[in-house]
């Protein structure tokens, strides 16, 4: 199947964070060409820092398949992942990530460390970035668009203490 067919549910996934007031990121995890896990950011929702989208699909993938090792398996995130899901994803022994768009303030899978093409440690991951990267940014910038525009008319947004992915 196309790559682009899993962002395009990685997107899917991004949309139901939105609807939520999360920052939208979306994730699924695929293994033998189909969707094994899906996830969306719900830290706002759910109170906890720990539940990023690339979090919820790994705990997901783990729970479906019975084990930690998610080898074999594929993760398409919509936002490059930050340094605790990049620990994840090489701890959970993910073989392939393909990322829509980087994160220049807080990606740690190229833009400011690079965690899971780390030869130090125990795994790497082969890493496609840019897919669907425009429409991906979009997702994000509209987010953010009208968060600052919420907050200009005095509205509040759950998001709106933690603005970590700008334009």
């Amino acid at each position: 199947m196309s790559r682009n067919i899993f962002m395009e549910e990685a997107l899917k996934e991004a949309q139901k964070a939105a609807a939520l007031g999360e920052i939208p990121i979306g994730a699924v995890i695929v293994r033998d060409g189909d969707i094994i896990a899906r996830g969306h950011n719900l830290t706002e929702t759910e109170k906890d820092p720990t539940v990023h989208a690339e979090m919820n699909a790994i705990r997901q993938a783990a729970a479906y398949l019975g084990g930690w090792r998610l080898t074999g398996c594929s993760m398409y995130v919509t936002c490059e992942p930050c340094a605790m899901c990049a620990g994840a994803l090489v701890w959970s022994r993910m073989e392939n990530l393909f990322i829509g768009t980087m994160d220049p303030k807080a990606g740690a899978c190229g833009s400011v460390f690079n965690v899971v093409e780390n030869p130090r440690l125990n795994h790497c991951i082969h890493v496609e970035r840019g897919i669907m990267q425009e429409e991906c940014a979009d997702q994000l910038k509209q987010f953010f668009k009208e968060l600052r525009l919420r907050r200009k008319r005095g509205r509040n947004h759950p998001a709106a203490e933690s603005e970590e992915i700008k334009e």
